[in-house]
C-alpha cells in the first residue's frame, strides 16, 4: 500500500478530501477566526501563507514523506482545517498523524474525532500498521487532552526536542495507539460520535 496516497474518506460528520490549491480560499477563512496562526506553541499557516504552506505539504506528498488532507464539514462542503499523515514508515509499518488544525469555530465539535476515526481506520485496515503516532507540544494542553480522549496513551516527553520559528524550544509528547488496542479505540470513538447504539 502506498502511505503517501490520499483517497478521500467520508463519514456522517466530515470528509476528508485530498488537499489542494483550490482549498485555500476556505483554509484562509477558517484559520482567520481568532487568528490561530498567532498560537505561539504550534505552527499553523496565516491566511497569507495559505499556498504556500498548501504546496509545502504536497511536495512532502510528491517525495513520499506525507498525506496531505483537507478537512471539510460535508454540510457545507467548506474546508474547515488540515491534517496528515506523516513520518511515513512502511518498512515498519507505522505513521504519525498530525500537522493537523481546525478552525475556531470547529473545534471541540465531532468534527475532529470522526477524522480521526477515518485516518485511523485507514492505518489500521488498509495500511496494516502496527502503531500510529501523535505529537504535539508540551504546553498545548487542548491538543494533549484530545489526542488522551481518542484512546491513545502517551509513550513519553521529548525533551528539548525542536527549536520553533519564535526560538523557543519545543518539548514534545509523543503518544500512539497500537495495533492491538485499535479495536477498542474504535467502538470507543463510535460510540462518542453517536455512530454505535
Amino acid at each position: 500500500m502506498d502511505f503517501a496516497a490520499t483517497p478521500m474518506m467520508e463519514n456522517d460528520c466530515v470528509r476528508l478530501e485530498p488537499l489542494d490549491h483550490a482549498h485555500a480560499g476556505a483554509l484562509a477563512e477558517a484559520v482567520a477566526e481568532g487568528e490561530l496562526w498567532r498560537t505561539w506553541y504550534t505552527r499553523i499557516p496565516s491566511p497569507e501563507a495559505m499556498g504556500e504552506e498548501i504546496q509545502r505539504r504536497l511536495d512532502l506528498q510528491e517525495q513520499g514523506r506525507m498525506a496531505p488532507y483537507a478537512v471539510v464539514t460535508p454540510d457545507s462542503g467548506a474546508a474547515v482545517g488540515m491534517t496528515t499523515f506523516m513520518n511515513l514508515d512502511p518498512q515498519n509499518r507505522r505513521l504519525e498523524i498530525g500537522s493537523t488544525w481546525l478552525g475556531r469555530a470547529s473545534q471541540g465539535t465531532r468534527i475532529n474525532p470522526a477524522a480521526k476515526l477515518l485516518m485511523l481506520e485507514r492505518a489500521f485496515d488498509q495500511l496494516g500498521c502496527l502503531a500510529v503516532e501523535f505529537r504535539t507540544h508540551w504546553f498545548n494542553h487542548q491538543s494533549r487532552a484530545a489526542i488522551a480522549k481518542l484512546g491513545a496513551k502517551q509513550d513519553g516527553v521529548l525533551r528539548r526536542h525542536i527549536i520553533l520559528p519564535n526560538g523557543t524550544v519545543r518539548d514534545t509528547v509523543v503518544f500512539s495507539i497500537i495495533d492491538a488496542e485499535w479495536p477498542t479505540v474504535r467502538v470507543s470513538l463510535e460510540h462518542r460520535l453517536g455512530l454505535r447504539v
